[in-house]
């Protein structure tokens, strides 16, 4: 990956990681010193059946270029069979996302346990590379937003 010079444009990037595998993962990725881009913001869920559509509509809007959500592998998810309603959720607002005319890079579903940080930090490079070469998402951006 280049390193962007000053005054170029960075990609905001929201990843959803459930509590139990994926944000452990990437304590994991954290603690075996494996990197991935500080483009990257994590934000914690209790279970990936607990991200609303809505909250990756709202991170579009509000500037985000793209929105990655993590959660256990199906079948070993915590809470039982979370993941499978996050699966099923993502699978339909997926193919909203196509009729508003987001590129399907845009966002994407990812199962990373706790004892993968490896994978985690590769994921993480592979979709920031993805952002990278679609550039800035403008098709749901809030002019509100915008400094």
């Amino acid at each position: 990956m280049q390193i962007k010079e000053k005054g170029e444009w960075k990609p905001k990037i929201v990843a959803f990681c459930c509590n139990w595998c994926s944000y452990a993962g990437a304590d994991l990725a954290g603690s075996s010193r494996l990197s991935y881009p500080a483009d990257v913001k994590i934000i914690r869920v209790p279970c990936s059946c607990r991200v609303n559509p809505m909250f990756i509509l709202r991170a579009f809007e509000r500037g985000a270029d793209g929105v990655i959500l993590c959660g256990c592998h199906p079948g070993d998810c915590h809470y039982s069979t979370g993941n499978f309603y996050a699966r099923r959720r993502m699978t339909l607002l997926f193919s909203m996302l196509n009729y508003l005319g987001i590129e399907n890079g845009r966002t994407r579903v990812e199962w990373v346990s706790a004892a993968e940080g490896a994978k985690f930090s590769q994921t993480m490079n592979e979709f920031v590379e993805k952002i990278y070469s679609l550039g800035e998402n403008v098709r749901l951006g809030d002019l509100r937003c915008k400094n």
